[in-house]
């Protein structure tokens, strides 16, 4: 009797841990049970999710500093969920994409003058 509790208590526990954690739903300690949310991701997820739930989790990406495609990834396989959906990198858009002279321009400040001279149809 003992032994069939004790399994019952160990499965609980164990499917416990496997469930998933909404972003939009979760506190800070559910948040943290999540490998690789610490205390201060967990912070930073309830602060941004005060401004409004996530719709997505390309928006989670974008709203929530320090969390990246490879990062919100490996969240959603530890188990995060964003309004119930796990990541899948062809949700997430795009990033465009930068030549080497467009990155160059920019540093130098050269892209604006660029800009503002094609405007001016020079």
């Amino acid at each position: 009797m003992i032994r069939k509790l004790f399994t019952a208590l160990i499965a609980a526990v164990a499917l416990n841990a496997f469930a998933a954690v909404d972003a939009n739903q979760a506190s800070r300690a559910d948040l943290e049970t999540v490998k690789g949310i610490g205390p201060g991701l967990s912070g930073k997820i309830v602060q941004v999710r005060q401004a409004g739930e996530f719709k997505n989790w390309g928006d989670f990406v974008e709203r929530v500093g320090g969390v990246g495609p490879g990062n919100a990834a490996r969240l959603s396989q530890a188990g995060l969920t964003v309004a119930g959906a796990a990541y899948e990198a062809s949700a997430m858009p795009a990033a465009p994409v930068k030549t080497r002279k467009a990155e160059k321009a920019e540093k130098s400040g050269k892209a604006d003058k660029a800009a503002q001279a094609a405007k001016a149809g020079r």
